[in-house]
């Protein structure tokens, strides 16, 4: 996400529910993202193997401020710590910060 706010054109994040997967496939334009996400039954699989679930087109401002909610969100009920309990990784800190440094910088270029 950081990387669209800072101007990048297109993001991917895979997350894994073995066995299906689920890509979020982000493309910004503007001010604004689309946003398509893709169930997969392999994750190793190609975009056309996906079947699109979901798919919206939002500010990248509304995208922004929900991510770093929800990561916030996440820290606030498992912890830093507790994430690495939970689901084998460590929490993201630097990169929530980052996002979150980068989402303030852009703010008033994206009027939210």
């Amino acid at each position: 996400m950081a990387r669209l706010v800072t101007g990048e054109a297109e993001a991917r994040v895979q997350f894994e529910a073995e066995p299906t997967a689920f890509r979020w496939i982000l493309y910004r334009e503007g001010t604004d993202v689309w946003i398509r996400v893709l169930k997969l039954t392999d994750g190793s699989k190609h975009d056309n193997a996906g079947t699109e679930i979901w798919s919206s087109q939002q500010s990248i401002g509304t995208v922004a401020r929900a991510v770093v909610r929800c990561f916030d969100e996440v820290a606030r009920t498992y912890g830093e710590s507790g994430c690495r309990g939970k689901w084998g990784e460590h929490f993201p800190c630097f990169e929530l910060e980052a996002l979150r440094e980068a989402w303030h910088t852009s703010r008033p270029l994206d009027n939210t």
